[in-house]
C-alpha cells in the first residue's frame, strides 16, 4: 500500500463516518470543529474502561492495578466523596501527589461525580498548594503524605472538608483521613453513584507554571480533554495512512505500555498519556522519579512500547553508558515536546531504537495539551517542526496588532477550537488579555511553511532584542544542539548597556565528549548571522534545571551571567 499524501491521509480519516468525522458545534455562543466521536465525558471514559477488564493498567514498583481493580476503587471513592463529604457536582476536588496509582484513583473518581478536578503541581512550596487551594475554592484535598505535611501550617485557614492523605507512614495529625480509610472495605460490586455530565460542563483546574505572578488556574471543560484524547489517536492514524499502512479494525489495535516519565499533573502526563490509557487499554508505568537507568529497567522489565516527555530525557537514554545492557527492543515510539529539540535528535533515535518511531509536538495547558503533532517519516523530512495542526484546531499567525502575516513569515501563534479552554478561574482580566472570541493568544513566535507545518521559534517575552534585532532563543539553540558533542542548551539575554542585551548561552555537554566554547562559538558563526551568536557560553556536565513540567528554568541560569 502506497502512502497516502497529507490532504489524502486527512480526508481518509475525517470523512462522514470514518472514526474521526468532524461536526459543528455552537459552544459559548461560537460556532465550532468538533470530533464528532469524542468520548461525552471523563466519566464515559472511566465507564467504558470496565470492558478491559483483568488487563494491567497502573505499574508502580511491584503494585499493579487492573483495569478492574481500578474502576471499582473509583467507584468506592467516588461514593465516599458524594455521600460522605458531600461532594456536588462544580464542586472542586484538589490533588496534590506524586505519580501514585491513587492519583489515578482520586482524579477519575472526582470526574465521575461531575466535580472539577484540580491536579496541583507536586513541586510547589506549602505556600503555593495553600494559595491555589484557596484560588480554586476546593473542598477536598488528596494528597500524598509528603504534600499533606507541607499543608499542615495551612490547612486550618483553607477549611476543608476533608484532607485525605495517601502513603503516609506515620500516624496522621488529628483531621486527616487516611486513604484506606476514606476507601473502606473493598468492594467488588461498587458502581458510580448517579449523575449526569454534558461535554460542555467544567472538568479541571490545571494551574500554569507562569514564570512571574501567581498561577493562573486554566479552567477545562470535559470537550476540551476528551477532545484531546481524539487528537491523539488521529495523529497516530494519520501517521500510519502516510506510512502506507492499514488503520487496525476496531477492536484490534495492540495494547500500548507506556512509561510515563512526566507528572500527572501536567497535561501531557494526565491529557495525553492518562485519558487515552483509559480509553484504549493501555498500560502505565510509573517512576517515583526519573533516572534514565531506571528507566530503561522498566522497559525491559514490563516490555514498554513507547516512552518520552521532553528532549532532554530521550537524549539522557540514548546516552546512557549503559544503554547497549538492556533488551529495549520493545520500544516502537519515542514522543516529546515542551522543548526545542535538535535534529540530530531523530536520526539518534532511529540509531538506537529500530523500531522507534520518533514524535513531538505542541501544546499548551490551555490548549488541553495537543495543538499539532509531528512524527515517523514527516518528523524524518521536518525534524525542526512541531508538526500539523489537528483538524479541530483553527490556527492563525498575527503581528502585534493582530493582523495576519504573510505565509512564511514569523507571527504571534493564535489558536481556536474544541480543545481551548475557556479561561481562567477568577480571573476575568487576565482571560481578557489572553483570549479573543474563541481564540487564545499563545505568546509563541512560530512560521508556518507551505504544508502547513507549524515552527516554534521562541516565546514572545524570551526573544532577545539586540541592538534592535531580533534574536529567537530557539535557533540559537538549534544551532548549538547541532553539535555532536551537546546534550541540551538554553540561550537567555545578558544585559549590555549599549546593546541593551547580548545572546549567552549554558549547555550540557555529552557524556565522554570534549569542546571547548570558542569551538561551539565558530559552529553556531557558521550556520548564523553574527550578532546571534553567544558572546558567552557555560559549559556543564550537569543537567540544566527544569521545572517538574519540563521547562528549563533559564531565571535561574541568568544568575551565571550576573
Amino acid at each position: 500500500m502506497a502512502g497516502l499524501s497529507i490532504a489524502e491521509a486527512v480526508a481518509a480519516l475525517t470523512a462522514p463516518g470514518a472514526p474521526f468525522a468532524m461536526e459543528e458545534r455552537e459552544i459559548r455562543g461560537l460556532r465550532t470543529r468538533v470530533w464528532k466521536n469524542a468520548p461525552a465525558s471523563l466519566r464515559a471514559v472511566l465507564e467504558g474502561s470496565r470492558a478491559h477488564g483483568d488487563l494491567p493498567f497502573l505499574v508502580y514498583e511491584d503494585e499493579r492495578l487492573t483495569f478492574a481493580e481500578h474502576y471499582r476503587r473509583c467507584a468506592v471513592l467516588a461514593r465516599t466523596l458524594s455521600e460522605r463529604y458531600g461532594v456536588r457536582k462544580g464542586d472542586r476536588v484538589a490533588i496534590a501527589m506524586r505519580n501514585f496509582p491513587e492519583w489515578s484513583v482520586a482524579f477519575w473518581a472526582a470526574a465521575a461525580v461531575g466535580a472539577i478536578v484540580v491536579p496541583l503541581n507536586a513541586w510547589m512550596t506549602g505556600p503555593e498548594l495553600d494559595y491555589c487551594l484557596a484560588d480554586s475554592g476546593a473542598s477536598v484535598l488528596i494528597a500524598d503524605a509528603e504534600r499533606a505535611e507541607r499543608l499542615l501550617p495551612h490547612l486550618l485557614a483553607l477549611r476543608l472538608t476533608a484532607t485525605i492523605v495517601a502513603r503516609a507512614t506515620k500516624p496522621l495529625p488529628p483531621g486527616l483521613v487516611p486513604f484506606e480509610q476514606a476507601m473502606g472495605p473493598p468492594n467488588a460490586d461498587a458502581t458510580l453513584p448517579a449523575m449526569s455530565i454534558d461535554p460542555e460542563d467544567d472538568a479541571t483546574i490545571f494551574y500554569t507554571s507562569g514564570t512571574t505572578g501567581k498561577p493562573k488556574g486554566a479552567l477545562g471543560t470535559q470537550r476540551n480533554i476528551c477532545t484531546n484524547i481524539t487528537s491523539v489517536a488521529f495523529a497516530q492514524a494519520r501517521a500510519l495512512l502516510r506510512r502506507g499502512e492499514a488503520l487496525p479494525a476496531p477492536g484490534t489495535a495492540p495494547k500500548r505500555a507506556i512509561l510515563l516519565s512526566v507528572p500527572f499533573f501536567h497535561a501531557t502526563g494526565c491529557h495525553s498519556t492518562l485519558c487515552p490509557a483509559l480509553l484504549n487499554g493501555g498500560k502505565i508505568v510509573l517512576m517515583y522519579r526519573w533516572d534514565p537507568e531506571r528507566a530503561m529497567q522498566l522497559m525491559e522489565r514490563e516490555r514498554v512500547t513507547g516512552f518520552g516527555g521532553v528532549p532532554a530525557m530521550a537524549w539522557q537514554v540514548i546516552e546512557h553508558p549503559a544503554f547497549g545492557r538492556f533488551d529495549l527492543a520493545s520500544v516502537e515510539s519515542i514522543a516529546y515536546g515542551g522543548a526545542p529539540s535538535a535534529p540530530e535528535l531523530v536520526t539518534r533515535i532511529m540509531e538506537r531504537f529500530p523500531k522507534g518511531i520518533p514524535g513531538n509536538g505542541y501544546g499548551l495547558t490551555e490548549t488541553s495539551s495537543v495543538t499539532s503533532q509531528n512524527a515517523a517519516e514527516d518528523y524524518q523530512r521536518k525534524p525542526d517542526s512541531a508538526g500539523l495542526v489537528v483538524p479541530v484546531c483553527d490556527v492563525r499567525v498575527v503581528d502585534p496588532a493582530g493582523a495576519d502575516v504573510p505565509q512564511g513569515e514569523i507571527g504571534e501563534l493564535w489558536v481556536k477550537g474544541p480543545n481551548v479552554v475557556k479561561g481562567y478561574w477568577n480571573k476575568p482580566e487576565a482571560t481578557a488579555d489572553t483570549f479573543t472570541e474563541g481564540w487564545l493568544h499563545t505568546g509563541d513566535l512560530v512560521r508556518m511553511d507551505e504544508e502547513g507545518f507549524l515552527y516554534i521559534l521562541d516565546r514572545a517575552k524570551d526573544m532577545l532584542i539586540r541592538g534592535g534585532e531580533n534574536v529567537y532563543c530557539v535557533e540559537v539553540e538549534s544551532a548549538l544542539y547541532s553539535h555532536p558533542a551537546i546534550m541540551d542548551a538554553a540561550v537567555i539575554g545578558i544585559p549590555h548597556r549599549v546593546l541593551g542585551e547580548e545572546v549567552g548561552a549554558v549547555v550540557q555537554v555529552k557524556p565522554g565528549a570534549e569542546v571547548g566554547e570558542a569551538e561551539l562559538k565558530r559552529h553556531v558563526a557558521a550556520q548564523l548571522a553574527a550578532f546571534k551568536v553567544p558572546v558567552r557560553i557555560e559549559l556543564r556536565q550537569d543537567p540544566l534545571p527544569r521545572n517538574a513540567t519540563g521547562k528549563i528554568l533559564k531565571r535561574e541560569l541568568r544568575a551565571l551571567f550576573a
